[in-house]
């Protein structure tokens, strides 16, 4: 049977059960998706990289855990997000700042790109600037398109605090957007 034809489900039970290009094929299928969710509940790409492969190796490791309540996707991306929580965490701890380039600071791209650059910095900006547990229901819901149903079962919390979450990360966007 061709992989494209095998299910989420089935390639993970494969790997638990030491398929050695299983695991391989559940990352080709959903690793734009997880470095999307990776870089949208981190404060810097290099971040979202490390979160991102502490979860790969995580859901490597914890496959033969998977209990099949969620969809395999899903449990891949809880696992994304509690990494990047915790690297969040962990970087509280001792703030770090990146080393300048000796490249232009500059884009290169296409002059009509640059409005469009800029409204995405000004939102990941704002973004990054609300605590950890608002930004990550916000990108849940707002930029994943989760439902609060969904949403609530991905991070782990009711549906109630999903919504909490979103509504107060809504208003100090809000706020950020009226005083600039």
């Amino acid at each position: 049977m061709e992989a494209a034809q095998v299910s989420d489900r089935d390639l993970l039970a494969a790997h638990a059960s030491g398929a050695p290009y299983a695991f391989a094929e559940l990352l080709r299928r959903h690793r734009d998706h997880l470095w999307q969710t990776a870089l949208r509940a981190s404060y810097s790409p290099e971040d979202a990289d490390d979160s991102l492969q502490d979860a790969l190796l995580s859901a490597h490791r914890g496959a033969a855990a998977f209990r099949g309540d969620a969809e395999v996707r899903s449990w891949l991306h809880r696992i994304v997000v509690n990494a990047c929580l915790d690297r969040i965490r962990r970087n509280k701890l001792r703030r770090t700042e990146p080393l300048s380039e000796d490249v232009a600071d500059e884009p290169r791209c296409p002059r009509d790109d640059y409005a469009a650059l800029e409204a995405n910095l000004l939102v990941d900006a704002a973004l990054f600037a609300l605590p950890a547990d608002q930004r990550t229901a916000l990108v849940a819901v707002e930029l994943e398109g989760y439902s609060i149903t969904d949403a609530a079962a991905l991070l782990g919390i009711p549906e109630g605090t999903v919504k909490s979450r979103c509504a107060r990360g809504r208003r100090r966007l809000a706020a950020h957007f009226r005083n600039q």
